[in-house]
């Protein structure tokens, strides 16, 4: 079995506890059922938030919402590069599995799509 890594990014409405959670929930959602991961596969999750989100950690969504009581997880500031992209939380979640590199769906949605193209639809 290998260790994968998964990539997937969302656009915030507002910086709010609500939109961090519906944003986290979401994305989540999304990459599970693209990837058809189990759970318990899941080796950690690492977040990043831009500097302009505060106001919750998307890991306490993940574990309420997505049942990732027993992933580790890690919340993380992304840097500040002039011009990039803002209201944006990304992912990186490691899953150990069978799949091929090529196999695996990285989820891109709302604005961060811009952030990958390629992986959009």
């Amino acid at each position: 079995m290998l260790t994968r890594g998964i990539r997937g990014a969302i656009t915030l409405e507002d910086n709010t506890e609500v939109s961090v959670k519906e944003a986290t929930c979401e994305l989540l959602d999304e990459i599970i059922k693209q990837n058809d991961i189990e759970i318990s596969d899941i080796a950690f999750c690492i977040f990043t938030v831009t500097s302009d989100i505060d106001a919750a950690f998307p890991a306490k969504f993940a574990r309420l919402h997505n049942n990732f009581a027993q992933v580790p997880m890690m919340c993380y500031r992304e840097m500040d590069v002039k011009g990039a992209i803002s209201m944006c939380l990304r992912v990186l979640i490691c899953i150990n599995t069978t799949k091929k590199q090529d196999e695996i769906k990285h989820v891109y949605l709302k604005g961060a799509k811009v952030l990958r193209p390629d992986f959009s639809e």
